[in-house]
C-alpha cells in the first residue's frame, strides 16, 4: 500500500484539498492481489487503490466508459510484424500505467482507507490523473 501511495506522489496524481460545497466525491478502496511465478509460488503481494466507479452515475459523473487495454487483434498484428522483421520483443510490468491519464475536469475522491490525514480528516483528493475504476467523460481522460 505504501508503494502504491508513493507512486501517486511521484506521478502527481492528486492534491489534498478541503471538500468544496456541493462537490460529488467518489469513494476509494484497496484491492489486494498475490503475484505468482510460473510454478504458482507467491512472489509478491500487491495492493492497488481503486476508485469506486460503480458509485458514479452515468450522465452526471461520466458519459461513456473507456478501457485503455490492447485488443487481441492488435497484439497479434504486433507479434506477426515483429516475427516478419526478426525483431525481439520484451514484456514489462508497468506498475503505474493508469496513473498517466490526465483528467481535464474536477474529480474528487475520498482519502484511502487506513491512510487518512490526521490533520485534515475531512479533506478529499482532487485528481489530476486517472485512477483504476474511475469513470469519466471520454474527452476528458486523455
Amino acid at each position: 500500500m505504501h508503494e502504491e501511495l508513493k507512486n501517486f506522489t511521484k506521478n502527481e496524481v492528486w492534491t489534498l484539498e478541503a471538500k468544496p460545497k456541493g462537490a460529488r466525491v467518489t469513494g476509494t478502496k484497496w484491492v489486494f492481489r498475490n503475484k505468482q511465478d510460473d510454478e504458482g509460488n507467491i512472489v509478491r503481494n500487491k495492493a492497488i487503490l481503486v476508485a469506486k466507479g460503480y458509485s458514479q452515475v452515468e450522465g452526471i459523473d461520466f458519459g461513456e466508459t473507456f478501457a485503455p487495454v490492447a485488443r487481441l487483434e492488435a497484439i497479434r498484428c504486433l507479434l506477426a510484424y515483429a516475427t516478419h522483421h526478426d525483431m525481439k520483443l520484451y514484456q514489462m510490468d508497468v506498475k503505474s500505467a493508469f496513473l498517466n491519464g490526465y483528467i481535464n475536469e474536477l474529480v474528487y475522491v475520498e482519502q484511502p482507507p487506513g491512510f487518512e490525514d490526521p490533520n485534515n480528516p475531512n479533506h478529499v483528493y482532487r485528481l489530476s490523473k486517472a485512477l483504476y475504476g474511475l469513470k469519466c467523460r471520454t474527452e476528458t481522460c486523455d
